[in-house]
Parts: C-alpha cells; structure tokens; sequence
C-alpha cells in the first residue's frame, strides 16, 4: 500500500454547506477538491446546480467543474475515469483529494470500485420501459439479475431502467460492488454532514429564493445556445421546472412550490442512498470533522 493514498469525502444532501466546509477543510489539510456532483460536470449549469464561484473557491483548486457539455449525456464511467486520474495526480504532488458532492453513485464509484460497464443508451428499450411501473420494474430486474436487485433503490426507476439496459446489453448481470480492476488500493475517510429534516427544509427553502431569479435568466440563456427544452427537464430539478415555467407548461408560484417540494424529495432520496453505507461518519460542525481528519491523517 502506497503511503500517500488517502482520500477524504465530504458528502450530504443537497443545500447541506458541503461546499463551505470542504475549502475550510482542505485549507487545513493541504488539500484539492474533486466535484462529485452530476450537473456541475456541465459547462453553464453554474447556478442552477449550485456551482462554487472562483471567490468562493478561496484558492482552492477544484476538479472536475465544466468537463462536459450539456448537450451530451455525461456518464458515471467517464466521471470514475476522469476522478481516478485526478486522484492520482493530486496524490502525486504530496496533496489529500476531497471528494464533495452529492451524486452517491459517483462517490461509489471511487469508493468501492465499481466495475462500470460503457454500455451506451438503448433509447428504444428506455422507451418500452419507461412505461412500466417501479415496481414492475423492480420485479423484471429482480428475475433478471437478483443480485443486482437486492443493493438497487427499489423505488428509483432511472436505477432500475439502466440496469436492466446493461443486463439486456451484455447479457451479463451487473457488475458487482467491490469489484476493483482498475482502483489503486485506497484509505478512504468518508464525512457526512448532518441536518434534521427542518433544517434541510429551511436552508433549502432560503437557497431557492436566493438563486430562483439568477436560475431564470440561466435557463434562458442556455436555451438560447442551443439547449433544447426537453434536455433541460432532463437535466432534472432546478433546470426542470424553470424550462416548464418559461414554456408556459407552469405558472410562476407553481414553479417555487414544486420546486421546494421536488428538492425536498430529492434531499430524502440522496439521505436513503447515504445511510445505507454504514462506513460514513456523521458531523454536525467543523470541529467534529477536524477531530476525524487529525485522527485519519496521523
């Protein structure tokens, strides 16, 4: 085992502080931050996924912020491969890696190796499955591959949708969890931060009403670059409701309300997705983490 192969995560639900604490945190560390967050990977989604501004970064170098192009899906392979090779090179400078965000998968992805397959997307079979019900298709995935079925959020159709695409692909089940051919062996310290559901509710409640008129003209303008409206309502969320708004599908208030509401939900999702990995260690402050981090780094 390499002596510097260590890597901290910094993770929770959406609207969290994850950002804050991470550059406090790699201040104190000598530390580089890789984004794991699903829509910063895009060029121009800044306020709308909550993107760090260069003030914010406070010299911090960050990874892994405006790699790809919205036009174009962004898979968990290329993020794992692109991680890796940063992980690598801030190792290599004698620096620790944080990895911060939300996106459980591609934390995953780093943390336990996962074994992605580049399997492309079969929009005809999306299609077909797209009008099965969850729990239809939990019940096709779980003839299919029960393996794969017993870790699976059994109430995320777009979990369920493409794991059934990869087994139908290459008529093999998905690859397991712990599979690591490609990973260097890591240590890995994982950090969550903690909020009640009433706090999440308020912080979510006061970040939406600081960002909603900055996330209008963002969506507009991507728009007029050339984003169609229905890749923005894939691009979930924010971006969703805004695009239905300035389609006239919504009306303004009902844009906030479902907003609120839909990232709520989202926040709950990420929280399921959280706990059940029984290694991460919870945190209500700064100092909590700190104690973790000297205890980790020794």
């Amino acid at each position: 085992m390499r002596k510097n192969n260590k890597i901290i995560v910094i993770l929770g639900p959406t609207a969290s502080g994850k950002t804050a604490l991470s550059i406090t945190l790699a201040k104190r560390f000598n530390g580089e931050i890789i984004s794991t967050d699903s829509r910063q990977v895009y060029k121009g989604l800044n306020i709308g996924s909550g993107k760090i501004t260069k003030k914010e970064m406070k010299g911090i170098p960050h990874h892994l912020l405006d790699v790809a192009n919205p036009k174009r899906k962004f898979t968990v392979a290329q993020f794992q491969t692109l991680a890796l090779k940063k992980i690598q090179e801030i190792q290599n400078k004698g620096k620790i890696p944080f990895l911060v965000g939300g996106t459980g998968f591609y934390i995953q992805s780093v943390v336990d190796g996962i074994a992605i397959p580049e399997v492309k997307p079969n929009w005809k079979l999306r299609k077909k499955l797209d009008k099965k019900s969850v729990k239809e298709l939990f019940l096709m995935l779980k003839k299919l591959d029960p393996r794969r079925a017993k870790n699976i959020d059994p109430k995320n159709p777009h979990r369920l949708i493409r794991a059934i695409e990869i087994v139908l692909s290459t008529n093999k089940p998905v690859p397991k969890i712990g599979q690591r051919p490609t990973l260097p062996d890591f240590n890995i310290l994982q950090i969550g931060i903690k909020k009640s559901p009433e706090e999440l509710k308020k912080l979510i409640h006061q970040r939406l009403q600081k960002r909603l008129k900055g996330m209008i003209i963002e969506v507009k303008k991507l728009h007029q670059n050339g984003l169609s409206w229905k890749r923005l309502e894939e691009l979930g969320l924010e971006y969703r409701f805004v695009a239905q708004y300035l389609q006239d599908k919504i009306t303004y208030q009902e844009m906030i309300d479902r907003l609120q509401k839909e990232i709520e939900q989202f926040a709950r999702r990420q929280m399921t997705w959280f706990k059940r990995d029984k290694r991460i260690h919870w945190v209500r402050n700064k100092s909590e983490a700190e104690k973790l981090i000297k205890k980790f780094l020794k």
